[in-house]
């Protein structure tokens, strides 16, 4: 099955929000956020920040992994400091959201000790989740 590209834009526009697509509707959606009480800035900084410091961090995995880039100390602080740079933007989320780590780690480890009831990994329950688990 061939695509043609220009249907495929079409497409993607048409699927498309208003608000992805509009910067009044945009703004709009993002008043009423604010609005219902979301800090709209703390967010945005921490989707945007986690996601870029994530791909530096996966970068220098994936150069040393596949590229043939040494796994040694310079590369290890590297590593290190774009996570570092990573808790930083989780910080801002947990501004965001009124949480701290404490909080999200607790929360992980109940989500992970409902999903595996035996208290190990289990391929199984990895890919067969229960309703909700998200």
């Amino acid at each position: 099955m061939t695509i043609d590209p220009a249907k495929y834009i079409d497409f993607v526009a048409q699927t498309t929000s208003r608000p992805s697509t509009y910067f009044e509707d945009l703004a709009t959606r993002l008043a009423e956020l604010e609005g219902s009480g979301a800090d709209v800035p703390k967010l945005t900084t921490a989707a945007l920040g986690i996601t870029a410091e994530a791909g530096e961090f996966a970068e220098i995995v994936k150069k040393i992994f596949l590229q043939g880039k040494p796994y040694e100390e310079g590369n290890i602080v590297h590593m290190k400091k774009e996570l570092g740079d990573i808790m930083w933007y989780i910080a801002q989320a947990c501004m965001a959201l009124d949480t701290d780590f404490d909080e999200l780690m607790q929360m992980n480890v109940d989500k992970l000790s409902a999903r595996y009831p035996e208290g190990t990994f289990d391929v199984h329950y990895s890919e067969n989740r229960k309703q909700g688990d998200l």
